[in-house]
């Protein structure tokens, strides 16, 4: 672990949104809010146009974070780069040293955050893109970083979820799972909420660490969960979505289709009493909050991995197609799509009438 403290003197920690939509200008960390309902207040052109495009290095699988009108990215080489949100010009480039697999920057205050393959937790300067400290872990981080009451929430593949101090990178605490912590950990009224690959759905406070409940999955999860109102939405590698009753510590309700059984790697995104995700069957699929039927589906040409983002009724989502759908939200009708000739497992990020998105072919495509 290493503490530059000239550096950690310049770190100031701002509140983070928590919940609800992420405001229209910024979407500071994977899903926009650390609720991770994956929805903005941003309303981007009804038709999209292509504005610019950077070569990040690596296939992107790590989505982008948002704010002070520069867009943070991590290629698939190591490489996290800051660049210019309206003319994507090169600001700085931090090198983890490692590859960078799906752990999406975070930012808050002067500092952004991002693990690497390497088990490595980076905060680095917004302003210089020089280290300010970093937090070795025992296996590969392919969770991204959550911040939230001054510490950085991080799962590990060494079976692990820490809580990092934000400002001196120490250890706060850590809780032990029985499978690799590949998802990020939810956070809402101080508790944070983490699926993992032990099949179990955990509720953890944030102030000491203590577990409070545990909730039966039935099946590995790599998908994030979405925190809205008194529940977690989460998709399983059992081909179903659960909807968990954060109140009653249960499973509200299951949804499968019944002549499917692909696996979902997506994290959903809560459109008011739509949840909308992709599944590895090739589709996205809309579901009512309530009861858990199925609304509607939209046919891609490849498996869903990117995770959906609605904003004024409209669902962006990539596929492994290549193509970036525009989908209405309410209905399912396809309004507009873009084919960047490689597959999109990273998730869209909206801010500031932008969408951003990087593809396996190491390029960072913005549109506006």
């Amino acid at each position: 672990m290493r503490t530059p403290f000239l550096f950690i003197l310049l770190v100031s920690l701002v509140a983070v949104p928590i919940g609800g939509q992420a405001p229209p200008t910024e979407w500071r960390q994977f899903r926009g809010t650390p609720t991770l309902t994956g929805t903005s207040a941003a309303t981007p052109p009804a038709t999209p146009r292509l504005l610019w495009s950077y070569d990040v290095g690596g296939p992107i699988t790590s989505s982008a974070a948002i704010a002070g009108g520069v867009v943070y990215a991590g290629g698939g080489d190591g490489d996290l780069v800051a660049l210019d949100l309206a003319s994507g010009k090169l600001r700085w480039k931090y090198a983890t040293g490692n590859l960078i697999g799906e752990s999406s920057p975070a930012v808050s205050g002067e500092a952004v955050y991002i693990g690497d393959l390497g088990g490595v937790l980076h905060a680095v300067s917004v302003r210089d893109g020089k280290a300010l400290w970093t937090f070795k872990t025992g296996g590969e981080i392919k969770a991204s970083p959550v911040v939230v009451d001054g510490v950085v929430l991080i799962g590990s593949y060494d079976t692990r979820l820490y809580a990092v101090d934000a400002r001196s990178g120490k250890p706060r605490w850590d809780v032990p799972t029985k499978g690799m912590v590949h998802a990020t950990a939810g956070v809402r009224d101080g508790m944070t909420f983490v699926t993992g690959c032990d099949a179990l759905f955990r509720a953890i406070r944030i102030a000491d660490g203590k577990e409070v409940f545990q909730v039966e999955t039935g099946a590995y999860t790599a998908a994030s969960p979405a925190l809205e109102g008194n529940r977690a939405y989460v998709g399983t590698f059992n081909a179903e979505v659960l909807a968990i009753d954060l109140t009653r510590r249960a499973v509200a309700w299951r949804y499968s289709q019944p002549d499917t059984e692909f696996p979902y790697y997506s994290s959903a995104a809560v459109d008011g009493s739509r949840l909308i995700v992709g599944g590895r069957d090739k589709q996205v699929h809309a579901i009512d909050t309530a009861t858990g039927k199925g609304l509607w589906t939209f046919a891609t040409r490849a498996r869903v991995d990117s995770s959906p983002v609605v904003a004024a009724g409209r669902v962006y989502v990539g596929s492994g197609d290549g193509r970036l759908y525009v989908i209405e939200s309410a209905s399912g009708k396809k309004l507009w799509e873009f084919d960047t000739g490689a597959g999109i497992a990273a998730s869209p990020a909206l801010a500031a009438g932008r969408i951003v998105v990087g593809a396996e072919d190491g390029r960072l495509y913005v549109f506006g």
